[in-house]
């Protein structure tokens, strides 16, 4: 039987923390809580968990295995138990990848600035704690979070109302474990799509940031006349949305949808939003009554953004979604959870709901290979820098907004590419300003 949760005390907000995991005594870890490490279905990640685990054995620290798990459990288990944590995956990669995403108790994002440039350092240069130099070897410990995650989902994100029909696809990732837990908590009639868990990728990609990865789903929803459609990526911490015509429904939508409702729960609280998503996003979050943050794309800036501001959820350009709620890290679950909750208690289909909040068109993100993305960027700059009537920023790449319209140029974090997003009042100028930037890039090229 599992033990029930600790009591709170009364008037207590935020998230309800979970019973800890005793520290062990008498070992280099004493007193400190224990890693929890956890991974996806890819054909390597038990062989680099048990690897990794042993190697925090071996450093004196107990580990906490909970097998299979999509990334936002691992975060559940991080910000519940206090305890830092490892999650073995390669997201949306293709098959061969595969690495490591780390928190900090708290499930407080890893960046450069907080520790992970000293792990590489560290890496690099062989040093840090070997195996066996510890007085005492970690001991490992399995145990299933699955139930108490999806407790903890259905209790911060309720779904009443009509009865849905949805349409998950999980990519053969992550999803194909975790939604079914979910599911069967819901009314909604739930019509699964790539559930078999399968690293191989048999079907598509696992990343519903491509549009093609998105048609077998549309197809799906179309044909079994469902309200919507839901399609996660490989390790489920990102939640795309489709429509009952099969149309994707845009994350900066998605954003909005879920920041009203948030803000009909927390009045005057703050929202996050990056800096490539939509306009209506921080005017949506201004006319019901709330402040807009405007951030850097990038989960872990967002993450710490979110715990400075105390901002109750923010939202993303990539289907990345954060909320207060869950230890401000991202869950592409619980924005599903608010997605159907909204519509569950809405009249009106996916589309109507949708469209109400896209009051601009978007090109969507276009990625060009160049040389040298700091050298194209000055260069872009220099030709905007002396326009009349245009404003400038670079909180994150280059931001050039016009009357009517904006776009913004940034490299991106991982490739030697740029990464173009451009909006406008209306189809046409948008299409203008897209194809005059795209030819003033490549000229740069």
């Amino acid at each position: 039987a599992r033990p029930p949760p600790p009591a709170r005390p009364p008037g207590a907000r935020g998230p309800a923390p979970a019973r800890r995991p005793p520290a062990r005594p008498n070992a280099e870890g004493a007193g400190q809580p224990p890693v929890v490490i956890g991974h996806d279905m890819r054909q390597s990640s038990p062989g680099l968990a048990g690897s990794f685990a042993a190697g925090v054995r071996d450093a004196g620290r107990d580990v906490l295995l909970i097998g299979l798990a999509a990334t936002d459990e691992l975060y559940f288990a991080s910000g519940s138990l206090g305890a830092p944590a490892a999650m073995v995956t390669a997201s949306h990669n293709p098959a061969a990848y595969n690495g490591f995403k780390l928190c900090l108790a708290g499930a407080v994002a890893l960046s450069a600035a907080t520790g992970l440039d000293e792990i590489r350092d560290a890496a690099a240069s062989q040093r840090g704690v070997g195996a066996g130099s510890a007085t005492a070897r970690g001991s490992a410990r399995t145990v299933d979070l699955l139930p108490s995650y999806v407790d903890h989902l259905l209790r911060v994100a309720p779904v009443r109302g009509r009865r849905l029909k949805v349409v998950v696809d999980a990519a053969n990732g992550m999803a194909g474990l975790t939604a079914p837990a979910v599911f069967a908590r819901l009314d909604v009639g739930l019509v699964p799509l790539y559930f078999e868990l399968d690293g191989t990728f048999p079907n598509h990609e696992a990343n519903p940031l491509v549009p093609e990865n998105l048609a077998d789903l549309s197809a799906a929803v179309v044909a079994e006349g469902a309200d919507l459609g839901l399609a996660f990526d490989g390790d489920a911490d990102r939640c795309f949305v489709v429509d009952e015509r099969g149309e994707p429904v845009s994350p900066s939508v998605v954003t909005s949808l879920i920041a009203i409702r948030e803000l009909d729960r927390h009045p005057g609280a703050r929202i996050i939003s990056n800096l490539v998503t939509s306009r209506a996003v921080p005017e949506l979050v201004t006319a019901h009554g709330g402040i807009p943050v405007r951030t850097p794309v990038g989960h872990s800036l967002i993450k710490a953004e979110m715990v400075r501001t105390g901002a109750v959820f923010g939202g993303e350009h990539s289907g990345h979604y954060y909320f207060r709620d869950f230890w401000s890290a991202d869950s592409g679950m619980l924005a599903a959870l608010h997605v159907m909750g909204v519509l569950a208690a809405s009249e009106h289909p996916t589309s109507q709901v949708a469209g109400a909040l896209s009051p601009y068109s978007a090109s969507g993100e276009i990625n060009l290979t160049v040389p040298s993305p700091t050298a194209c960027l000055l260069r872009l700059e220099s030709r905007f820098a002396h326009q009349h009537g245009v404003e400038l920023d670079r909180l994150d790449g280059l931001s050039v907004t016009g009357k009517d319209w904006w776009f913004n140029v940034r490299a991106s974090n991982t490739e030697p590419l740029l990464r173009l997003n451009v909006e406008a009042v209306n189809a046409e100028t948008m299409t203008d300003v897209r194809d005059s930037t795209l030819a003033l890039l490549r000229s740069e090229t």
